[in-house]
């Protein structure tokens, strides 16, 4: 309610939103779509990237709430809109180079970046890469650690039962995104994960994990030797571990934090600006 009403008074006192669009831009991944929700404002524009299995909307209860800058959101490779002329073979170190090519493409020289999951990953690498264009960031429920070998083999065992994609979707989101609470309390968090997830074929799928979950390297010193202000946030019953030394946030819920517990979410970014 405060993180409300907080934004209720600097809307008041901010400049109407203009208008709202979205676009794609061609990156070294492929065709990359944007939803811009533009401000004239003067303020540092927001950007938000998504985790796997999800696409922009994952967002939408932050940035319907942030009225006094530009906030762009992105749908991830294959995710989303971003399903075209998409390259059979990339890494986190080319999600990093796309987030700059999307600020570049848009001239945005600084921004605020908030990603989720996989989004989280891209923007550490991105920042560490280039500091200068990132004010501020928020990494919301971020792997950072290299999976061990033999849950990498687990995990790709599973997708032997991607043949029953109903089932398959219903365990990653009670197993691995929604904490056992929210999914109990909020049972259409599994309806939202599956309105995005469906969208995905099975080899979209073994690819995105290969590229972003078993295929992640270490990020820790990234994080240690990070030249960004920026700010943690996971769930109370979230698999990732806390991100030492960033100041960490620990909410209700699971790996999902934008949808399972919004309202802290919005809390979370609006101290970032």
């Amino acid at each position: 309610m405060k993180a409300y009403l907080i934004l209720l008074i600097t809307s008041i006192h901010s400049i109407m939103i203009t208008s709202a669009q979205s676009k794609t831009i061609s990156t070294g991944i492929g065709d990359i779509a944007v939803h811009i929700k533009v401000n004239s404002s003067e303020n540092t524009p927001a950007i938000f990237l998504h985790g796997v299995y999800f696409d922009h909307h994952l967002w939408d209860k932050q940035t319907e709430a942030i009225n006094d800058r530009t906030v762009i959101t992105v749908d991830m490779p294959l995710h989303g809109e971003s399903n075209k002329n998409i390259k059979k073979i990339w890494t986190l170190s080319d999600c990093a180079d796309m987030l700059i090519t999307i600020l570049d493409s848009l001239h945005v020289n600084k921004v605020i970046a908030v990603g989720h999951s996989w989004g989280s990953m891209t923007i550490l690498r991105a920042a560490s890469k280039h500091p200068e264009r990132f004010q501020s960031i928020g990494f919301c429920n971020m792997p950072f650690k290299e999976m061990p070998k033999a849950q990498k083999m687990m995990f790709n065992m599973q997708h032997s039962m991607l043949i029953f994609k109903n089932f398959y979707m219903n365990v990653t989101g009670k197993v691995a995104l929604f904490g056992k609470e929210s999914v109990k309390q909020h049972p259409e968090l599994l309806d939202f994960l599956k309105a995005s997830m469906s969208k995905l074929s099975n080899a979209d799928i073994r690819r995105i994990d290969k590229y972003v979950v078993t295929g992640a390297d270490d990020a820790t010193e990234l994080i240690k030797s990070l030249k960004v202000n920026a700010l943690a946030l996971k769930g109370k019953d979230d698999y990732v571990p806390i991100p030492d030394p960033i100041k960490t946030t620990i909410v209700n819920g699971g790996h999902a934090s934008p949808i399972e517990s919004p309202d802290d979410v919005i809390a979370f970014c609006l101290k970032l600006f």
